[in-house]
């Protein structure tokens, strides 16, 4: 396969006032006053060509850089991953709009089949049969090698490469050179192709340069996403997935010079996809307010891990797998705060008030580890479902307990005495029985000391389901 970038020249607007490419500068000022005109930047160039290559390497870790702007996709593997020549284009094509370019895209048999036609824009061949056929209608002067000759060619009647290819190969070389049938042998799949592939660096980090200041954080979604694909192509080269990513938005320099503005995001589950960390970004971009205008982006990805890639059950379990879980926890986190989506952690204390803490879900504690430190009698021990916020005192009548009715003892006491070194709780814990058949958890405060005379007093802790 073949990607060939091209850099637009023309705006519709010149080309629409009779400006053709080849024109001086005199004459496109004569046909079209207000035209703004830029040169080229073979450094801005060959960044876009670096970071369109980076964002490839999603699809295959066989990208090569060729001549003219020119990408060239060894993706034979990759085809029934993605579903076929035909979706993978799609998503190529969905990346590149999404960067901001423009492209001829095709694909043959042969690297330089596929390069020869997506200069011509002659559409695919995904057979050696087709590839041969569409090649022999293309003009001789398209490749680079023969241009130079093409008035030659025109003078003897080879207007095609079909016909060059029927021109005696020892004068057609000693006339243009050895490059030309080079070429020409590798794109009709006579001769093995050679590359040297683009190896992505150790370690991640992208910069954008933006065009203007931007004043609205939520601007800057689309520059951001640009730095997103180059990452995800990056993290697919080396078979890793990112747990943090951390996006420096750049202010003014000089007199009036700030530090960037970091927004730093932390995932729940290591991901190497795009999408989910756009949904992140644009809920954090547009709470946030900035203190001065941007004029760049950085992106850095400072924790990776190996990637994990998710089994698929015969049978999916209802309202999603533990990832999509774990994307929306994210996707709320980034919308509502870190402080205001929490998850319960157990702790490692007998007191029932203090067994279990709210923390952030950021924070990722683990029930299992938490579960570890208690000691292993309390797991087996009865508990109630629902655990009220703060004892109630009950009423006594008769000497027994009462909660709209007389309470029956249905258990033997459970003795909790901890806390000695901050809030010292003495309790006898029962689970009793009302006329109704309800089932509550209620304790008897234990006195000691000088009052150890006195009444104890029952309280009701929680209800079982």
């Amino acid at each position: 396969m073949l990607e060939h970038e091209r850099v637009l020249a023309l705006s519709p607007a010149a080309r629409a006032a009779g400006v053709q490419p080849g024109l001086r500068r005199g004459g496109v000022l004569m046909l079209l006053p207000e035209a703004r005109l830029h040169e080229r930047s073979a450094e801005r160039e060959a960044a876009a060509l670096h970071e369109v290559a980076m964002t490839l390497l999603q699809y295959t870790p066989l990208v090569a850089q060729a001549e003219e702007a020119t990408l060239l996709l060894d993706v034979g593997a990759s085809l029934r991953l993605f579903g076929g020549i035909r979706a993978l284009c799609r998503c190529i094509r969905a990346n590149l709009q999404a960067l901001g370019f423009s492209a001829a895209l095709s694909c043959a048999p042969t690297a330089r089949g596929a390069w020869l036609l997506a200069r011509q824009q002659a559409g695919r061949a995904l057979g050696m049969a087709t590839l041969v056929r569409r090649l022999d209608r293309l003009p001789s002067a398209l490749p680079p090698p023969g241009r130079a000759f093409a008035a030659w060619f025109e003078g003897i009647g080879c207007f095609t490469l079909g016909d060059m290819r029927r021109l005696p190969r020892p004068g057609l070389q000693r006339r243009c050179g050895r490059a030309l049938l080079d070429l020409l042998d590798a794109a009709y799949g006579m001769t093995p192709e050679l590359f040297d592939w683009i190896e992505a660096p150790t370690t991640f980090s992208a910069r954008l340069e933006l065009f203007d200041r931007v004043e609205n954080a939520e601007a800057l979604l689309f520059g951001a996403h640009r730095l997103l694909l180059q990452m995800t192509g990056w993290l697919c080269a080396h078979q890793l997935a990112v747990e943090r990513i951390v996006l420096e938005l750049e202010h003014e320099r000089g007199r009036v010079a700030r530090p960037p503005t970091v927004l730093e995001i932390a995932l729940a589950e290591p991901t190497w996809r795009d999408e989910h960390l756009v949904r992140l970004l644009k809920e954090r971009l547009g709470k946030l307010e900035l203190v001065a205008h941007v004029i760049g982006l950085r992106l850095s990805a400072p924790q990776v891990q190996a990637m994990e890639p998710p089994s698929d059950s015969l049978f999916p379990d209802p309202g999603g797998s533990e990832d999509d879980q774990l994307r929306l926890f994210e996707l709320l986190v980034a919308r509502l705060g870190a402080d205001n989506v929490l998850q319960a952690a157990p702790q490692a204390d007998y007191r029932p008030e203090l067994a279990n803490m709210w923390v952030p879900v950021q924070k990722k504690i683990r029930a299992s580890a938490q579960l570890a430190q208690m000691p292993p009698d309390v797991l087996s021990l009865p508990r109630p479902s629902w655990l009220l916020a703060k004892p109630i005192a009950l009423l006594m009548r008769n000497h027994r307990p009462f909660y709209g009715s007389p309470l029956k003892m249905a258990s033997t006491p459970e003795r909790i005495e901890a806390g000695w070194w901050s809030q010292s709780q003495t309790r006898d814990y029962f689970i009793a029985e009302g006329l109704d058949h309800a089932h509550y958890w209620v304790y008897r405060e234990r006195i000691v000391g000088a009052a150890a005379d006195a009444e104890p007093r029952w309280f009701l802790h929680g209800l079982f389901g």
